[in-house]
């Protein structure tokens, strides 16, 4: 039997960041093994694995909420690490219903630091977000790590309150953790409630996208290939306790990225239709990376223009 240096536990791999994730680390790490832990909710799909026969890969059918399946899937891989991805993360659901935000995002968090505790793991990983930071003004300057935390949304609070018990359980327990947040990722497997597949299935079908208000909202992207590379660096590099943003490189209008889409697409601009707006719209994201591009040596290496025509063609041929 081979023995592998890491055995990593990827919650929530079955998902958009969480897959491109593992098609990218799996046959990069062949002495680490990988078992992808998802519930399998609406949002996650084991098509998006590219991977699944890999001989350092295993995929379990589980729920970071039930204490005992996570009590098994520990038993029965015995991890050193922890990567968590697994989160409910459309805002829009979180307005809805936000207890599964809080179940999932907070209770889900806290029962796998428990394990993390009990199993004196190498590393545990929380994957965050820009939108714990808050709304910010036109013209502010961006987010650094140390700023205040200000989450407007249900489910950006869920993810606040993950990340502080992440903290908690560093500064009580000496959990060895890290804390990434990352900006609005595209790119292949992303489900088609967000915004970029949305629109590139609604044009594709000449059907009209809603878009909120008046299309002003400001978001930071970042093609889903980099965060993962940001990912990684912190994984391996960062420090224990220490949190680093991975933003993107393009800060764009919801409305001006809306016209993008539809002049890529070759369909009318007409076919972008206001929508009453969101309860509590952000303003504006954007990420100050200046600190992981220093200690880790990273930085987004994908144009905008290069990712959305790498996008556009997946979800054509999807």
């Amino acid at each position: 039997m081979q023995k592998f240096e890491k055995i990593i536990l990827v919650t929530g791999g079955a998902g958009f960041i969480g897959s491109n994730f593992l098609n990218y680390a799996v046959p990069k790490y062949p002495r680490y093994r990988f078992v992808n832990v998802d519930a399998l909710t609406y949002a996650a799909d084991l098509g998006n694995i590219e991977v699944g026969n890999a001989a350092n890969y295993v995929f379990e059918h589980a729920d970071i909420r039930e204490s005992e399946a996570m009590e098994r899937v520990f038993k029965a891989h015995a991890p050193t690490d922890v990567i968590h991805f697994a989160a409910e993360s459309h805002v829009d659901n979180s307005i809805a219903g936000p207890r599964v935000f809080v179940e999932t995002n907070v209770l889900g968090t806290e029962i796998l630091l428990e394990f993390a505790r009990a199993y004196a793991l190498k590393r545990f990983h929380y994957i965050s977000t820009d939108e714990v930071y808050g709304s910010l003004a036109l013209g502010a300057r961006s987010s650094r790590e140390d700023d205040t935390l200000k989450p407007n949304s249900p489910y950006s609070a869920s993810k606040v309150g993950g990340e502080m018990l992440v903290r908690a359980y560093h500064e009580t327990f000496g959990v060895n953790t890290v804390v990434t947040r990352g900006s609005n990722n595209y790119g292949p497997h992303q489900h088609k409630e967000k915004f970029i597949p949305l629109f590139i299935a609604r044009f594709t079908a000449n059907e009209k996208a809603p878009l909120y208000g008046t299309g002003k909202n400001i978001r930071n992207w970042i093609y889903v290939l980099d965060h993962v590379e940001g990912i990684d660096a912190a994984f391996h590099k960062g420090k224990t306790g220490e949190t680093y943003n991975l933003g993107g490189n393009t800060e764009m209008e919801n409305i001006v990225l809306a016209r993008t889409l539809a002049h890529e697409l070759g369909v009318s601009e007409g076919l972008i239709e206001p929508v009453t707006d969101r309860l509590g719209h952000d303003l504006r994201y954007s990420l100050d990376s200046s600190k992981t591009k220093k200690e880790l040596g990273w930085e987004p290496r994908t144009g905008f223009e290069e990712g959305l025509a790498k996008t556009i063609e997946f979800y054509k041929r999807s």
